[in-house]
């Protein structure tokens, strides 16, 4: 988190597009459960990760610390509140951000919600976990491919969070020309490889590394919800 409030690096600038990229949807979907308008989101997603940099917010959280799950959605509660007493996106300045946001693909996203009853910091904190364990599967496999890993990793990525790959270990080891036993060999290492990644995801997105472990366990939970 530090080299994103930092200031206007290298370093800060890759820090902000990183954590932009994490949170870009679920806060997408948390407008988007408020205001019930796809245009109306966007345009509030866009303005509030200019108003995040131009006011250099991250550098309020340096100070304040604490889960940036957390500040951000108190950050997007608060910004909802203002925008609610301005009379329309003309008025809201949406323009481009300065830094890049997907927001096409986000109403097609948006529809494969589950759940339409859940409350709109709800629908934030699941966007939140499910792109977290997204970007870390993506580091890990990066990882592999360099390793010259990377089949091994589509094969066995589903075994590492319980995707309901019924394919057998023997089956695997078939396909791989390996053995069973290195299969369950090779398995263990790689969620031991998954966890690692996803402990360095998470630490960009919390004030100390001693919350790592509680932002994992949440994680956790709001997943299997």
């Amino acid at each position: 988190m530090v080299w994103a409030a930092a200031g206007h690096g290298p370093k800060s600038r890759a820090a902000l597009e990183a954590l932009c990229g994490t949170y870009w949807y679920p806060l997408y979907a948390f407008f988007r459960r408020q205001v019930h308008d796809p245009e109306e989101a966007r345009d509030l997603t866009q303005a509030f990760f200019t108003q995040v940099v131009e006011r250099e917010t991250l550098r309020r959280f340096e100070r304040e610390r604490g889960r940036f799950r957390s500040f951000m959605l108190a950050c997007a509660k608060h910004f909802l509140i203002n925008e609610r007493h301005r009379a329309g996106a003309a008025k809201r300045g949406g323009g481009v951000p300065p830094v890049s946001l997907e927001l096409e693909d986000a109403e097609a996203r948006y529809r494969l919600e589950p759940g339409r009853d859940e409350s709109p910091e709800r629908i934030f904190e699941k966007g939140w976990a499910r792109e977290v364990l997204a970007r870390a599967m993506e580091r890990l496999r990066v990882d592999c491919e360099q390793r010259g890993r990377g089949a091994h990793f589509e094969r066995l990525r589903a075994h590492l969070v319980g995707d309901g790959d019924t394919t057998t270990y023997r089956e695997l080891g078939e396909s791989l020309g390996m053995s069973e036993g290195a299969v369950k060999v090779a398995i263990h290492r790689l969620r031991e490889r998954f966890h690692q990644s996803l402990r360095e995801e998470i630490v960009l997105t919390v004030g100390h590394e001693a919350e790592v472990g509680g932002e994992v366990r949440y994680l956790v939970s709001v997943l299997r919800d």
